[in-house]
């Protein structure tokens, strides 16, 4: 009998959820992110070389600028390893500033682009607040593709789909975070687990919509806390996981039933306005806290790496 992992990738592309280049040696997903995670790697020994080679190139520019070289070296590493795309992204502190996201965006794919690498290998990751939306919708007309990210709720999906973005990422473990957290000691987790766990629900809910209105943005369930959350979301386009849980369904044999079916009833869209985007989002306690403590977490990992990199000679 096959492992869970290997029964997974029967319905699901894998995406590793790091930044290690280790791990994405020995795991070798067929795409790969470049998340608030490149703090963590930036900080291992044995990445030094790959982030001098960065501020190498980045010259006198400042230090934010210099930021983008790095999450561009590490970017163009991963590429060398996996045969799909990699997600990088832009800097939380622009969510609110749609014509700032499109600048750096076209930045990053410039820095790709310096290094050989095709602009369709590369991913840009934008927060899915109307503004960072409003980006992806220009963006995706340049050529430039976009993974949507610290996304919590449907009115973020419909309107990233309506923008023709790329991908979305909606957040599993975050939502099931908060609602646990709401619950607080009459939580059940036995009751909330695997398709009834809050975070499934609500991917369930953004891949009926977008694959029932016909969109061709993919879907790709992100932030696990663990593998029957996974595991409950089987069929989803793609999935982006941690490699301690890619290692824990790779320990374990059995067989993986489809989850979400292929094909939905047909659903016809709405296109959301910005005062309906903002309402329903408003309406939705979770998705506004996590969208804001979001925004304010990779924030903080940024500034956090800026703080590294004069440390290290370039």
């Amino acid at each position: 009998m096959s492992n869970l992992l290997a029964g997974l990738k029967q319905h699901t592309i894998i995406v590793a959820d790091t930044g290690d280049l280790a791990s994405i040696q020995r795991l070798r997903p067929r795409d790969a992110t470049t998340p608030s995670l490149i703090l963590k790697a930036a900080q291992k020994a044995e990445h030094a070389p790959l982030i001098e080679r960065a501020l190498r190139a980045a010259g006198d520019d400042p230090i934010e600028l210099a930021l983008d070289h790095v999450l561009v070296g590490f970017g163009t590493e991963i590429l060398r390893l996996i045969d799909g795309r990699v997600s990088t992204e832009v800097d939380a502190r622009l969510s609110f500033d749609t014509r700032a996201t499109l600048q750096k965006a076209r930045r990053l794919i410039s820095l790709y682009e310096a290094h050989g690498v095709d602009r369709t290998r590369v991913l840009i990751k934008i927060a899915s607040t109307w503004e960072g939306i409003r980006a992806a919708e220009v963006l995706e007309r340049e050529g430039i593709h976009c993974n949507m990210t610290l996304l919590f709720a449907l009115p973020q999906a419909q309107a990233c789909a309506d923008a023709g973005a790329t991908l979305i990422s909606p957040f599993v473990g975050r939502i099931y975070d908060w609602f646990k957290k709401q619950a607080g000691a009459a939580w059940d987790e036995a009751a909330n687990a695997g398709a009834n766990d809050p975070g499934v629900r609500s991917v369930r809910a953004i891949y009926d919509q977008l694959k029932g209105g016909g969109y061709a943005t993919e879907i790709m369930g992100a932030s696990f806390r663990n593998t029957g959350q996974i595991l409950a979301l089987a069929g989803c386009d793609l999935l982006t996981i941690s490699p301690e849980l890619l290692d824990a369904l790779a320990s374990q044999s059995g067989a993986v039933p489809r989850a979400l079916p292929a094909q939905r009833p047909r659903i016809e869209p709405r296109a959301l306005s910005a005062v309906a985007f903002r309402t329903q989002l408003n309406d939705n306690a979770m998705a506004s806290e996590k969208l804001a403590e979001g925004i304010r977490l990779f924030v903080a990992d940024s500034l956090k790496l800026q703080t590294l990199l004069p440390r290290v000679p370039a």
